[in-house]
């Protein structure tokens, strides 16, 4: 039985880790992409507004997953909305990413002016969104995001508190750390994307499953 529970936790970890892996480079693609949007001379400020706000956001679900865990039927909206993510993922996956654009090739790109093509880092500055308006693009994709985060790490985590503990850690670190050197290995290999969708489905999937049964027994309950 212990070599039973030693397998399904380091499985469960094994999914936690690619959940943050990929979510955290997704979350930088969103930044610099926003970023890149901007003048040059403010693109500094966007990004650090837009990865310490994705760091905040992460922190505080993080801190109420628990709560978040004990609404009925949370489990089956988080696993739908999981499903979301999945073929957003999907579509940018099967495009190749050809419009992503991390932190630090927003900082390189040049200010192109409106209307004007060009390559996929160049080609999104356009110089033409407001700082606060960049900010706010990410703070509310971050706040989906960081949900969306917390929800399939406490999906694949399902028994394991310490499993769980160490994923929620582990995405706070990595989007303050890494994300930016993910977002690159992300999209120079994109193989490790594909692994990451086929974990984050089967996560959704298993909480919509759950969810559905946890919804039907306290209607049951209450019927």
């Amino acid at each position: 039985m212990e070599s039973v529970d030693l397998w399904s936790q380091l499985a469960a970890l094994g999914q936690v880790i690619a959940i943050d892996l990929v979510l955290a480079g997704d979350n930088a693609i969103v930044v610099g992409m926003a970023a890149a949007a901007v003048p040059l001379a403010q693109r500094r400020k966007v990004i650090v507004w837009g990865i310490g706000a994705a760091i905040l956001l992460r922190i505080f679900f993080a801190l109420i997953t628990t709560q978040l865990l004990a609404i009925i039927g949370l489990t089956l909206a988080g696993g739908i909305l999981l499903l979301w993510v999945c073929w957003k993922m999907f579509r940018e996956l099967r495009s190749h990413g050809t419009d992503e654009v991390a932190p630090d090739e927003a900082m390189d790109a040049p200010d192109t002016p409106a209307g004007v093509s060009g390559n996929a880092a160049a080609g999104a500055a356009v110089g033409g969104v407001t700082v606060g308006a960049a900010i706010w693009q990410i703070v509310v994709a971050d706040v989906s995001m960081s949900l969306d985060n917390v929800l399939a790490v406490a999906g694949a985590a399902k028994d394991h508190p310490t499993i769980l503990v160490i994923g929620l850690l582990l995405s706070v670190v990595l989007m303050g750390a890494a994300a930016n050197m993910i977002a690159h290995v992300l999209h120079k290999h994109r193989w490790v994307g594909w692994v990451g969708l086929v974990i984050i489905t089967y996560v959704a999937l298993d909480m919509i499953w759950r969810g559905s049964n946890e919804v039907l027994m306290h209607t049951s309950r209450l019927s």
